[in-house]
């Protein structure tokens, strides 16, 4: 069983000693996201004499789990880490980690587990003009991202922003609207062309049309994990995910509205600022019930 941690929050940045303490335990309990009656268990020991298979960590800052990664090498606990990086201005990430803080902690993580264990996410590629966030500011900032991740990361997945509505509204009272007119293909194939220069394998996460030159990958690739540990996943798609998504099944350990980097083009908030004390039942959990 793949375990994911998580679509749904920051749980390595944020929620840290919550996530310790479960591995610690060998299990977690979690609500479902439409229907909170409903509870499963979740089997956290890792295989062979558990059923965790794989461990994929979606973070803006891995940083907090750095200390705990050479135990987990010791006892046999595979991790895949998905490191979004945007450098995008203040105004749309608020309280997202320092760029250059993110990129020292993915430095330092990829020098414990290698480079191929590491995706760097570019996500979501947002136009914005009242922010001078064009064609070309996109490419300035990729390059200089990548001059820095080119050597501790072996991909690059990007996506273009989706117009949730709780998104829309926060964007919006902001006075932050997306260039919906501008065309993705040729920002994308300068992307692609400055990750190729770096060494990165560069993939699409959910997008239909693209230049030939992009392949459509997966956050959760069936075949990167086959690749390193031979698991013999494959390449079934995850139902439970939108349309469009390539990923391989996995079960999600975390919970909507308790990230506090207040990201405004978030699907996973359903507000601007939240508190994580607040949001989450018990103490320090990710929106389970231990």
């Amino acid at each position: 069983m793949i375990v994911s941690a998580s679509r749904r929050t920051d749980v390595p940045a944020l929620h840290a000693p919550w996530l310790l303490e479960r591995l610690d335990a060998g299990h977690v309990q979690v609500r479902n996201s439409y229907a909170p009656s409903r509870v499963r268990r979740v089997d956290l020991v890792p295989a062979p004499a558990g059923t965790l298979t794989a461990l994929v960590l979606w973070t803006r800052n891995p940083g907090p789990l750095l200390p705990a990664v050479p135990a987990w090498e010791a006892r046999g606990l595979r991790t895949l880490w998905l490191v979004t990086v945007t450098g995008y201005p203040r105004p749309l990430e608020p309280g997202a980690p320092d760029p250059t803080a993110a990129v020292d902690a993915v430095q330092r993580l990829a020098a414990l587990v290698g480079r191929e264990r590491v995706t760097w996410r570019y996500d979501p590629i947002f136009l914005c003009p009242a922010l001078g966030m064009d064609r070309e500011w996109h490419a300035r900032n990729f390059r200089r991202l990548a001059a820095s991740l080119g050597d501790v990361a072996s991909r690059c997945v990007v996506s273009l922003y989706d117009d949730y509505p709780k998104a829309r509204r926060r964007l919006s009272a902001a006075g932050l609207e997306p260039d919906r007119q501008a065309a993705p293909g040729p920002l994308l194939s300068d992307l692609s062309a400055e990750a190729g220069r770096r060494g990165l394998a560069f993939q699409s996460c959910c997008e239909a049309e693209l230049p030939a030159e992009i392949s459509p990958g997966a956050c959760i690739d069936g075949a990167v994990l086959d690749r390193l540990w031979g698991l013999g996943v494959g390449t079934g798609r995850d139902r439970g995910q939108r349309p469009g998504c390539r990923c391989v099944p996995s079960v999600d350990i975390g919970a909507y509205d308790t990230c506090t980097h207040g990201c405004l083009y978030c699907y996973a908030t359903g507000s601007r600022q939240l508190s994580a004390i607040s949001v989450l039942p018990g103490a320090g959990s990710a929106g389970t019930v231990g």
